[in-house]
C-alpha cells in the first residue's frame, strides 16, 4: 500500500463498538438486528467482509513469515500475540479506508474512469497470481480484489484533495537543524517507578557547583568533549535539532551559539547544561526536517477534517463472526504480494 496511506492510518484510528457498546467518542452506535452474510462491519453505507479481512490478514501473515518463520506467531507480546494485534490493527485500517472513502462521497471526489480502469488491471494482476487453493481459503472473488484497491485509490485521491493547499515549501531558516555537544548535570533522581523526584536546594546548589567548575575548566582550555565524557549525566551527548523540537531554554540558548562557541550554564527541568555547538546548519539534517514540517502539517490539516466527519458517523461490528477470525494455517496458502500489486499500479 503506499506509503501515505499507511501512515494514515497509524495515525487516525477509527474505533469500531460492538452492538449497544458505549465508547468516549460522539460517534452514534446504531444498534442492529442482522448483518449479511460475512459482514464484518458496517459504517453507515460502507460494509466490509470476511474476504476483505482475509487478504490483509493472509498478506501480512506471509509477509512475517517469510522473514521470521512461523515461530513468530508464539512469542508473546506483553499478554496478548502479535496474531491478535495483527487482527485489530486489520480491521482499524479497513475501517479507516471505508471512512476516507464516505469522506470522498461528501466532497463529491471519485476516481476518473483511468483510476477505475487502472484499479481493475491491479486487481486482474493479483488475482491471477493465487491458486485455486488460496482463492478458495481467503472466499475470494475478482470484485473482491477490484473493491479494495479501489477503495485504497480513492483513500489516496481524497487525502491529497484535503491537503492541497498546504505549502510545500519550506525555509532553511524554518528548518534549520543544528548539532550540539552538551553536559548535563542532574537536579533530579528516580524512584523505583520511575518517576522524578526533584534534589532538594542543597542539593541543587551542589549540581550548580559541579556544573560552574566544569564550565570553568572549558573556559581554561579543558576540551570540552573530555569534560563532557567524563562528568556528563545524560546517557546522549549529541544531539541534532529544529526548532520547537527541544525543551525551549535549551533550545533558544543554542539557536544562539555560533559553531565552536559554548554557552554559560542553561538550566532547564532536567538540570544544569553546558552547550557546545558543533554545526550551525546541518544540511542534510534541515532537508530532511523540511519534510517532517510538510507532514506534520498535511496530518494536522486532514485530521482536523477527518475527525470532525468521523464523529457523525455510525457503526456497528458483528462481534460473534469477529471472533472467529484467525489467520488461515495452510502450506499452499502463501500469497504476500497484495500491497506490492498495488504499489506497482499507484505509485
Amino acid at each position: 500500500m503506499k506509503k501515505i496511506i499507511i501512515l494514515l492510518l497509524l495515525i487516525f484510528i477509527i474505533p469500531l463498538s460492538a452492538c449497544g457498546e458505549k465508547d468516549d467518542t460522539d460517534m452514534k452506535v446504531v444498534l442492529t438486528t442482522g448483518f449479511q452474510r460475512d459482514e464484518v462491519f458496517r459504517i453507515e453505507t460502507m460494509s466490509c467482509f470476511l474476504p476483505e479481512i482475509f487478504v490483509y490478514l493472509t498478506n501480512v501473515q506471509n509477509q512475517y513469515e517469510s522473514v521470521y518463520g512461523q515461530k513468530i506467531w508464539a512469542v508473546d507480546f506483553g499478554g496478548t500475540t502479535l496474531e491478535d494485534n495483527i487482527k485489530e490493527t486489520a480491521l482499524a485500517q479497513i475501517a479507516q479506508i471505508k471512512t476516507m472513502n464516505l469522506l470522498a462521497a461528501k466532497h463529491d471526489i471519485a476516481l476518473d474512469d483511468d483510476e477505475i480502469a487502472l484499479a481493475k488491471e491491479a486487481a486482474l494482476d493479483y488475482y491471477l497470481s493465487l491458486s485455486m487453493t488460496e482463492i478458495d481459503a481467503m472466499g475470494l472473488t475478482l470484485l473482491t480484489i477490484e473493491t479494495l484497491y479501489s477503495e485504497y485509490a480513492l483513500a489516496d485521491k481524497i487525502y491529497k484533495y484535503i491537503i492541497k493547499d498546504i505549502n510545500p515549501e519550506i525555509s532553511d531558516d524554518e528548518a534549520r537543524t543544528i548539532t550540539v555537544w552538551h553536559i548535563l548535570i542532574k537536579t533530579y533522581a528516580l524512584d523505583g517507578t520511575g518517576m522524578k523526584i526533584e534534589y532538594t536546594e542543597s542539593a541543587k546548589e551542589d549540581a550548580f557547583n559541579r556544573i560552574n567548575n566544569h564550565l570553568e575548566q572549558i573556559n581554561n582550555g579543558e576540551d570540552f568533549e573530555k569534560v563532557m565524557m567524563l562528568f556528563s549525566e545524560d546517557e546522549q551527548s549529541v544531539y541534532s535539532f529544529g526548532k520547537g523540537d527541544m525543551d525551549e531554554t535549551f533550545e533558544q540558548a543554542a539557536f544562539l551559539l555560533e559553531t565552536g562557541e559554548v554557552s554559560d550554564i542553561v538550566e532547564t527541568d532536567f538540570g544544569y547544561h553546558i552547550i557546545k555547538c558543533i554545526n550551525t546548519f546541518n544540511r542534510e539534517e534541515t532537508d530532511n526536517n523540511k519534510i517532517k514540517i510538510v507532514e506534520k502539517r498535511r496530518e494536522e490539516v486532514f485530521g482536523y477534517e477527518y475527525n470532525a466527519f468521523l464523529n457523525t458517523l455510525t457503526r456497528n461490528i458483528n462481534d460473534i463472526l469477529w471472533e472467529q477470525v484467525t489467520f488461515i494455517n495452510n502450506n499452499e496458502v502463501t500469497t504476500k504480494d497484495f500491497f506490492d500489486v498495488y504499489q506497482r499500479y499507484f505509485p
